[in-house]
């Protein structure tokens, strides 16, 4: 089963509970993964099982970067608040830069994270009728 981290700054929060909302049916054919907060207001909202780590400041980017840097994740939706500083722009920037070093898609705003479940629907779709062929 393919992985996808969501994250989500703390002004993007309720972006993320309507994008979830949105694709709710093709997340739930996914292993999801997120940092403590967001996966804690995904899970109650949607119960759709989101495996949550530390919260980001705490170290959770940290480890979705590690799982990045592994090869256990396959998408990585992050929506961002540009604007507001954050006190561990360090980690985002490593866990960015893992994404580009693995070849991981990631979406850091709503229309690419859109973009990239249309990818990932794709890619699931193909994967499923090439083993019905098999």
């Amino acid at each position: 089963m393919k992985t996808i981290a969501l994250i989500a700054h703390d002004k993007k929060k309720s972006e993320m509970l309507e994008f979830v909302g949105h694709h709710k049916e093709l997340l739930a054919k996914f292993h999801l993964i997120a940092t403590r907060t967001t996966g804690t207001l995904i899970n109650d909202t949607f119960d759709l099982h989101v495996e949550t780590m530390l919260s980001g400041p705490m170290g959770g980017d940290q480890q979705i970067g590690a799982r990045v840097a592994v090869g256990d994740v396959d998408y990585v939706v992050f929506l961002r608040d540009p604007l507001t500083s954050q006190p561990h722009e360090p980690d985002i920037n490593a866990l960015l830069r893992l994404c580009d070093v693995q070849d991981v898609p990631l979406a850091t705003n709503r229309k690419s994270a859109h973009i990239l479940l249309s990818y990932a629907a794709g890619k699931l779709s193909a994967a499923g009728e090439a083993a019905a062929k098999g």
